[in-house]
């Protein structure tokens, strides 16, 4: 199982930037996929979900209102659209997949997801 995180880049406040994460080696339609950021010095932190099942998408309420996830089960990839862009968004975007069904509450949790990709650096400037 690989994902591959792709996207990112520097954008000014206010700007918006879309990240795509491809799923290979499970099926996306049969997965949960979660995005989480890390910036310098702070905790790997959750960001949003698209479970599995297709009726939770859990949002950190930090970006709220701001980011949005989708999925395209057929292309097996999953996109986080990010608008309205604050220098605080800065940090490396990773996303991560489970198929287990976990509750909304775990969802959020990096422990929940087995699998990784390596990241894609997001750079808000103000």
């Amino acid at each position: 199982v690989q994902l591959q995180a792709s996207g990112g880049g520097l954008v000014q406040a206010g700007g918006s930037l879309r990240l795509s994460c491809a799923l290979s080696g499970r099926t996306l339609s049969t997965s949960t996929v979660g995005w989480f950021r890390q910036a310098p010095g702070k905790e790997r932190e959750f960001v949003c979900a698209s479970a599995r099942s297709g009726r939770s998408t859990p949002y950190a309420n930090s970006v709220k209102g701001r980011f949005t996830i989708s999925r395209d089960n057929g292309k097996n990839t999953v996109y986080l659209q990010m608008n309205n862009l604050i220098p605080e968004d800065t940090a490396v975007y990773y996303c991560a997949s489970t198929i287990v069904s976990w509750n909304t509450g775990s969802l959020q949790l990096h422990a929940s997801y087995d699998y990784w990709g390596q990241g894609t650096q997001v750079t808000v400037s103000s």
